[in-house]
């Protein structure tokens, strides 16, 4: 059995650490923000693909120490733990420091909130999208627009659900939910905070971690990691061997995702056309693209210095 990551002899430099918990911090923070996806934060950083094949590299792990600890040492070196240790500590950290000022600003300005993020994962969309290889795209058109279809049009009807939030809801839902949920997390397009609303039970976790509520912060933990553990093996598979087609199935759930940003929606989630007097909202729409679409052309202009020097 061999390990699914290849063998680490990088050490991650200081300055990559810090840009990590960056990286990191910004993906907690749109997991606390229901319709917007750390998975497509992740990929417009470029860390997407690597979380994942590491993440996976930790599920390896405890598979060879129950059935082959002869591999132990490979995988544990196998895996970037600088990497994910710091990516871990910013995701963890801005969860626990921003959770109640994120949820005061979703809850009292939504509007303005969504129509911010509205405006990022718009361009995020292209991300996925120039990381699809040409040679390999040509020979798979047709399956990749069908699945790109597929996907925008699953979420945006999965992105039209709302619940009623849950009171004091036992510890095992809590568990089982939170295994939901976290695939959320490492699909770009997909929030795990919009599963959590719509399945009632967004506000009783953040008021959790608002709270400090060690118990049901654990429980939701076990659960997520246990979801994790499941998922991303799976996920890696896709991203390995079908890199073309998962990558357009994602694209097309960013897609459809938009539909939970739509700024002006009821508490149903039931859509409305804009009022007059929106222009500042449609300038916080501009805004939130100018923002990632710097980010992508930098990425864009990196690509061609490097390339250039090759």
């Amino acid at each position: 059995m061999t390990s699914p990551v290849k063998a680490n002899t990088n050490k991650t430099r200081p300055i990559n650490a810090v840009i990590n918990v960056v990286f990191g911090a910004l993906i907690g923070l749109a997991e606390l923000v229901p319709g917007v996806s750390g998975g497509t934060v992740a990929l417009v950083a470029g860390i997407y693909e690597r979380a994942i094949h590491n993440g996976n590299g930790l599920v390896h792990i405890v598979r060879v120490l129950i059935s082959d600890r002869s591999q132990l040492k490979t995988s544990i070196k196998s895996v970037e733990w600088g990497f994910l240790a710091s990516v871990a500590v910013g995701m963890i950290g801005a969860v626990f420091t921003m959770s109640s000022v994120m949820h005061h600003f979703v809850d009292h300005h939504p509007i303005t909130a969504r129509a911010l993020f509205l405006g990022m994962v718009s361009v995020s969309i292209v991300v996925p999208l120039r990381m699809i290889r040409a040679e390999s795209l040509s020979s798979q058109k047709l399956p990749a627009l069908l699945l790109f279809v597929i996907g925008a049009i699953a979420t945006f009807f999965a992105t039209s659900m709302t619940s009623e939030p849950k009171t004091d809801p036992s510890l095992l839902i809590v568990f089982f939910v939170a295994m939901v949920a976290v695939c959320a997390l490492v699909l770009p397009g997909v929030s795990g905070s919009f599963i959590l609303l719509a399945l009632g039970f967004y506000e009783p976790i953040i008021q959790a971690v608002s709270d400090r509520n060690f118990t049901i912060i654990a429980v939701f933990a076990a659960g997520a990691i246990t979801g994790l553990a499941c998922f991303i093996k799976v996920l890696d598979v896709l991203m390995t061997r079908h890199h073309t087609l998962t990558l357009a199935t994602m694209a097309g759930m960013m897609l459809g995702s938009l539909r939970a940003l739509w700024p002006w929606q009821t508490d149903n989630a039931d859509l409305l056309w804009p009022p007059a007097g929106s222009g500042t909202t449609f300038g916080f729409i501009a805004l939130g693209a100018v923002v990632v679409a710097c980010v992508v052309l930098a990425e864009i202009l990196l690509e061609r210095k490097n390339s250039h020097h090759k």
